[in-house]
């Protein structure tokens, strides 16, 4: 239960980077956040990861490169849905 907590909180911390990042900060709520930085971290799972080498947290590794990869999967996210909603990555 913990771990999912935990993981619930470092998926809003690098959700939230993410839309720093990408500027999109002020459109987005703490929920959006956390969601952005879950699924992120599954988009890199399966784009990252296999490239890299380094697990996400997805998969309980909370180590410095997996946040690392976890938060490019989201800014990855964030730039897809950017693109789709505006005709543009910024």
């Amino acid at each position: 239960m913990s771990n999912f907590l935990v993981w619930l909180i470092v998926g809003g911390f690098l959700g939230w980077l993410a839309s720093i990042v990408m500027g999109t900060n002020a459109q987005q709520g703490p929920l959006l956040n956390i969601v952005v930085g879950i699924v992120g971290a599954f988009v890199a799972g399966l784009l990252l990861t296999p490239m890299l080498g380094i697990s996400t947290i997805n998969e309980s590794n909370f180590s410095v490169p997996a946040l690392a990869v976890s938060l490019g999967g989201a800014v990855i996210l964030l730039g897809v849905v950017n693109l789709f909603r505006r005709g543009r990555l910024r």
